[in-house]
């Protein structure tokens, strides 16, 4: 039986249970195909194929779209009781910069409190616009995911650009994809698999404006960038 933590069975679930909702059966059985048998305990090499094959079959059967829609609704969700606040300012004011002072101000604490990070080191990290506020542009926001927390102080000792790319993603895949080389996924099965990144902040963003928002991968380590970096195009009246 496998782990009801498992990511690999969770994932899969996910992914099965977007692809129905958007495309139908038939692509579902098309998509997830071969995924029986793959939870936390499978080959990672074997896991990695599936999922690019998984992702080739994905862009070969449903449109740009609606296959954007599927993969952001794969991503893991940050806490929406942590985004109260954040979501009422924004209901009283309507104002961005408010609303981003507050998941500023969140982040910060976590460096500093959950992660031990002195004023510094976490000076630097906010600087960079990593994190869960990212950078306000207007009506967009541009977010660009801090390394992951267990990794962070290797990330930023580290001076080789691969070790640094596999330090850097959440994603086990991609670590492991990283891992052995250069990414061997062609770029846009690459860009499409890294949509579940930017659903994150999807999730995030429609949370506090309580409307769909538009989510766009700017960049992504499994595409060969150095950061994972996305634009969230929040609705025209948010300002």
């Amino acid at each position: 039986m496998s782990n009801p933590l498992d990511f690999e069975r969770a994932w899969q679930q996910k992914l099965s249970r977007a692809v129905e909702a958007e495309a139908g059966e038939d692509a579902r059985r098309l998509v997830l195909e071969g995924s029986e048998d793959l939870d936390a305990g499978a080959d990672r090499p074997t896991v990695i194929g599936w999922t690019q094959q998984a992702m080739e079959r994905l862009i070969e059967a449903v449109e740009p779209a609606r296959r954007r829609a599927i993969v952001t609704s794969c991503a893991c969700r940050y806490p929406v009781d942590n985004l109260q606040d954040a979501r009422d300012a924004y209901a009283e004011t309507g104002n961005i910069e408010a609303t981003h002072a507050i998941l500023q101000d969140m982040f910060k604490h976590f460096l500093l409190d959950a992660l031990g990070l002195d004023e510094a080191v976490a000076g630097d990290v906010i600087g960079r616009g990593w994190g869960l506020a990212g950078v306000v542009e207007g009506s967009t926001v541009i977010a660009t995911k801090i390394p992951k927390s267990g990794n962070l102080a290797a990330y930023l000792q580290e001076s080789d650009p691969l070790r640094r790319r596999q330090l850097y993603c959440h994603c086990p895949r991609v670590r492991d994809v990283l891992a052995v080389g250069e990414s061997r996924w062609p770029r846009e099965v690459a860009a499409t698999y890294c949509m579940c990144g930017a659903g994150f902040y999807k999730g995030i963003w429609e949370e506090i404006v309580q409307a769909p928002v538009r989510v766009e991968l700017l960049e992504s380590v499994l595409k060969g960038d150095e950061v994972c970096k996305v634009a969230v195009h929040l609705p025209r009246e948010a300002a």
